[in-house]
């Protein structure tokens, strides 16, 4: 499945976040992080942010898609990390 992560989390805990995400999913830009990612690997990024969080402080807002057939990606201004680029 196709995920999209957004975040609002306590600059104290940011870093932490951060981490957690980059293992699963692409960084985008600040607090956002996209990409495909298994129901398994899903539910193991949501276990570990929830132990790095405060739930009564903290927000992520997860979005799932089955399918990208009529999805369009379109960026106005800069592109924080140009997905396109493979080594």
């Amino acid at each position: 499945m196709y995920t999209i992560l957004v975040y609002d989390v306590n600059e104290k805990r940011v870093a932490k976040a951060l981490k957690v995400c980059r293992k699963y999913l692409n960084w985008v830009q600040n607090s956002v992080f996209e990409g495909e990612i298994s129901e398994a690997k899903l539910k193991k990024l949501k276990f570990e942010l929830s132990q790095k969080l405060n739930l009564h402080e903290d927000s992520v807002i997860i979005y799932n898609f089955q399918s990208l057939l009529y999805s369009q990606r379109e960026i106005l201004g800069v592109e924080k990390n140009n997905l396109d680029r493979f080594i």
